[in-house]
């Protein structure tokens, strides 16, 4: 009888750096996503990746920051725009498409940090 054993990715340790940089992205994805129904975490999650974010030059969860504040600007300003729009309705259309936008790529590079892989990857 042969031993079979299930395929499984050899992953390297991660360096102190490393594991530092991945539990602050992490705790600025969580405060982002307990943002979309407090607010106020939304911004705290967006500062939080901004203060952290040199600390994570150089590993791979770099981008992860990246995506983070890309999310917040774009997410915010997308807002207003679609505040201001709502009172001709189609800013409720814009407020919708940018929400779910936004928990896409917050739900995505959770996806993707959880498993140790760059955002980009």
């Amino acid at each position: 009888m042969t031993n079979i054993q299930p395929h499984n990715e050899v992953s390297t340790p991660l360096s102190a750096k490393d594991d530092a940089a991945k539990t602050s992205a992490l705790i600025a994805y969580c405060l982002m996503a307990v943002g979309f129904f407090t607010g106020i975490f939304w911004l705290v999650g967006a500062v939080w990746a901004m203060v952290k974010k040199g600390d994570a030059a150089g590993t791979i969860y770099e981008d992860h920051y990246t995506n983070i504040i890309k999310v917040f600007w774009w997410g915010l300003g997308l807002s207003i725009i679609g505040f201001f729009l709502a009172f001709i309705v189609v800013g409720y259309f814009i407020l919708f498409a940018v929400w779910v936008w936004s928990v896409f790529k917050i739900v995505k590079g959770l996806a993707k940090i959880t498993s140790n892989k760059a955002y980009s990857s």
